[in-house]
């Protein structure tokens, strides 16, 4: 409810009134530059009546000063639902000057009594008796009209009575200087002329009615009144009573017009100190032991107020409160706020959400919420984890030196630790995530081993750079026949996400000292077994990194976290309602904004392009080649397109997907090759795709050169084509895919890192990730993946701090074709909201057989 003096202020802006449904629901509306502020017709129609006299009222303000003069003498006559015909003719005359036309005015001013009279006391819709008082006919210097002023002064050493009254008047028609009421009514001596006595009388008398005390002011001048009917005065109808008959009450400076409540989170065993540095024995900060509990901190001009003067506010019955602090004008609006049934306590995980937020949504409300103590050194960790963090200093076991982004993600890393809380270290690729979690193992001195789970080709990755920066840290290996981790006490232990599914049994039956998930978007399924598994293992510290959180949908960020900081986003049926549905489907800006803040203390992402992150990097130069098919291809192109949907035409359900799928499929394998598509044996390669003919003219430029190439395929099969037109051309060449055993792995990484041939070739499912291969100056992206983060990591494997020399990224595009048309999205849609590249091409079986046909027919030059 706004209060009067805001009403007073609001009067210098636009109002504007609109109708609701019911008379209950239409409302004022101040329209200012800090906000709309409402209000009921009730609580607008006093401040709106002085529109006239307020110099600074705008113009459409001042129009409704009229209607509201009139309402309120409606209402001290108890005619407030039945004006007679001339009180009705003034309200529609003075409507005219309300709206837009006087028709709609009219009808405003209708919906104005009706909301008024629904809000009013009972003695505003009751006739109330006129006091019979002759008036002489006054002489034309005479003032007709007055307003009065109650003024209140508190008394200071009284036990009984509270405070004592004095009333002034003014003449609002004639130049007067302001004087007693009360002299008014007992001498002659006032200059106010004889109705001045007749209207303190009247107004007075009719005062009375609904606050007797009011009658005492005629036979003294400054009367004393309790406290019970000091508080009257803020009742709703002597409040009307005042209004109408134009009477101001005048609080003293020192009444406070409220207290501000807040409620305040707290752990309910408060720590006696600090936070503490990493202490494994020590109970998490939020874990399921802790409780946290609401109460209310009550404030006044900024100083918070004690325990007793809550109970003071919560168990009084007046408007009107005397605390420590001084009177309280407002303790009837303060103390509905106080009887708000608050959460009595609140899981670790809700009180970790509203830490980060400020908010909890409780019984259909969001409340902003302070906290207290030692959470509120939580909160303040939390919400600047990602803002000038201070680099710690790395351990000094450490073999190596940190950078000082690293040491910014060891402090951070470390922070959570220290909470007992977990992260996600989503660094772009290349950035030494690897070598930051080592640090962590190191900073924190765990008495169990670290167990990392990550894919197989990153196996040997992570073992050679344990043993690289941690020397004296065991390392054991979790992975082939024979495998056991049964004498296992300290260090590492690297395994798989294939083994960690099938020997859940021997890892899930002791605990870590800290579980990593290593190329994380591994997991981002959080129904997979693998991610299931993860669940089981027992730690206080979950870290994953990954350096794509999100490839396709936001539910593979959610998949990350929960199981890091299981419950910070709810439910997966509720985050897709609340979050996902609103940022991907309705590009919400400010839920997408929400989500952001919410999970910012649980990821750290820094690009290489970032500021101060990796300025040594070499530059990456980035170019699409849109080469045309050969005439081969045009034609097997459109008798794809023809026939398939043709069927797609006829189908239906998850037929149509099929088809839908299948034809994607069908085009990208004739756009890199007939062969491909037609899975021919011994095929004749040379001069039937546009896009090998282009790959040969690079590849032999590059190995001329003297310089090495990746060369990135999704499809198996159209590795081993190359492989054969490699061959054909003598360029000496090794082939990565999903068959390739770790050894044979390990190998060829080793043998291209020595130079010891110039071409790579590689699956991209099999590749995209964990492998460093600085030695490429150039990577050519065969055929195109539909996500934009897929192709990055892919790019990563050469473009990544070790690289001295700078990167050329090629991509191969078929001119006119689906992979155009996509292509085309995905560079100016590279953010989840996109449709299509949202979730690959299972998104384009929803499109109607006109969009689907727009994309994939062959478009001519």
């Amino acid at each position: 409810m706004p209060t009067s003096r805001e009403l007073q202020i609001a009067l210098r802006h636009e109002v504007s009134f609109t109708i609701g449904d019911t008379p209950a629901q239409s409302r004022f509306i101040f329209h200012s530059s800090q906000g709309d502020l409402e209000a009921t017709a009730y609580e607008a129609v006093g401040p709106l009546s002085q529109g006239i006299r307020a110099m600074s009222a705008h113009t459409k303000t001042r129009a409704w000063a009229t209607p509201a003069i009139l309402a309120l003498r409606l209402m001290a006559t108890g005619n407030l639902s039945n004006p007679s015909k001339e009180e009705l003719s003034q309200l529609l005359e003075a409507a005219t000057k309300v709206g837009a036309n006087p028709r709609e005015g009219q009808t405003l001013v209708r919906a104005f009594l009706e909301a008024l009279a629904h809000d009013a006391p009972e003695v505003a819709k009751t006739p109330q008796r006129k006091p019979e008082v002759a008036l002489d006919v006054p002489r034309v210097h005479e003032p007709r009209v007055f307003s009065f002023q109650l003024l209140i002064n508190f008394l200071d050493d009284s036990t009984t009575d509270v405070a004592q009254l004095t009333l002034r008047m003014d003449a609002v028609d004639a130049t007067r200087a302001q004087t007693s009421g009360w002299a008014v009514i007992n001498t002659a001596d006032h200059h106010y002329g004889p109705r001045a006595q007749q209207a303190v009388r009247g107004m007075l008398e009719r005062l009375a009615v609904a606050w007797p005390a009011a009658s005492r002011l005629s036979d003294e001048e400054s009367p004393h009144i309790s406290a019970t009917e000091l508080d009257a005065l803020l009742s709703p109808s002597v409040r009307t009573s005042l209004l109408a008959n134009r009477v101001e009450v005048v609080w003293p400076d020192s009444v406070h017009r409220a207290v501000e409540l807040t409620p305040v989170l707290r752990r309910r065993n408060q720590p006696p100190t600090a936070l503490p540095s990493f202490d494994p024995s020590r109970p998490r900060a939020f874990g399921p032991e802790n409780l946290f509990t609401f109460n209310w901190r009550i404030t006044m001009d900024g100083e918070r107020l004690s325990d007793a003067d809550l109970e003071v506010l919560k168990a009084s019955t007046t408007g009107l409160v005397r605390l420590s602090g001084g009177w309280v004008l407002a303790a009837r609006e303060t103390r509905a706020t106080l009887d708000q049934a608050l959460p009595g306590s609140l899981d670790p995980i809700t009180a970790l959400r509203a830490s980060v937020t400020g908010e909890l949504d409780f019984a259909g409300q969001t409340l902003a919420i302070e906290t207290e103590g030692w959470l509120d050194e939580v909160r303040t960790r939390l919400t600047t984890f990602d803002r000038d963090l201070i680099a710690r200093e790395q351990p000094a076991s450490l073999n190596g030196t940190l950078r000082e982004y690293q040491r910014q993600g060891l402090t951070w890393l470390s922070q959570l630790a220290e909470l007992g809380l977990g992260g996600v270290l989503a660094d772009d690729m290349g950035l030494g995530k690897t070598i930051t979690l080592i640090s962590l193992h190191l900073h924190l001195d765990l008495a169990e081993p670290t167990l990392v789970v990550c894919p197989a080709s990153m196996m040997s990755t992570w073992e050679r750079e344990i043993a690289a920066f941690a020397p004296t840290v065991p390392i054991h290996r979790f992975h082939g026949p024979g495998r056991s981790i049964s004498d296992v006490k300290e260090g590492f232990v690297i395994t798989t996400y294939a083994t960690l599914r099938s020997s859940l049994s021997t890892l899930g039956e002791r605990s870590w000292g800290m579980v990593v998930a290593d190329e994380a978007q591994n997991v981002k399924n959080p129904r997979s077994a693998a991610a299931r598994a993860l669940r089981v293992l027992a730690t206080d510290v979950r870290m994953a990194l990954t350096g794509t959180p999100v490839e396709n949908h936001l539910g593979e960020l959610w998949a990350i976290l929960d199981w890091t900081t299981p419950g910070l986003l709810g439910s997966f049926e509720s985050f897709r309602r609340d979050w996902a549905k609103p940022i991907e489907s309705d590009r919400d800006p400010e839920r997408a904004a929400e989500l952001a803040h919410l999970v910012r203390p649980f990821v750290l992402r820094r690009r290489k392009h970032d500021p101060g992150i990796a300025p040594e990097l070499p530059e990456k130069i980035e170019t699409d080649h849109v080469v045309p098919l050969t005439k081969e291809q045009i034609a097997l192109y459109d008798t794809v397109v023809t026939t398939t949907m043709e069927q797609i035409a006829q189908a239906q359900g998850i037929q149509r997907r099929g088809l839908v799928i299948r034809l994607i499929t069908m085009l990208k394998q004739v756009c890199n090759h007939p062969a491909h598509y037609a899975r021919e044996k011994d095929p004749s390669l040379a001069k039937r795709s546009g896009k090998l003919q282009v790959l040969e003219e690079l590849v032999t430029e590059i190995v001329d050169e003297g310089q090495s190439v990746l060369i990135f395929t999704q499809y198996a099969h159209m590795g081993r084509l190359l492989e054969q037109r490699l061959s054909e051309m003598r360029i000496d060449h090794r082939f990565l895919h999903g068959g390739t055993t770790v050894a044979q792995r390990d190998a060829m990484m080793h043998d291209f890192q020595a130079a010891k041939f110039p071409v790579f070739v590689l699956s991209l499912k099999a590749a995209g990730t964990g492998l460093n291969l600085t030695q490429a100056e150039h990577v050519i992206h065969f055929d195109r993946w539909w996500n934009p983060a897929v192709e990055d990591q892919a790019t990563d494997r050469a473009h990544r701090i070790g690289q001295k020399r700078k990167v050329q990224v090629h991509r191969l595009i078929s001119e006119g074709t689906v992979e155009e048309a996509i292509a085309n999205l995905m560079e100016s849609k590279r953010a989840i909201a996109d449709a299509v590249v949202n979730s690959s091409e299972m998104q384009l079986t929803e499109l109607s057989n006109d969009e689907l046909a727009s994309i994939v027919q062959l478009r001519r030059r």
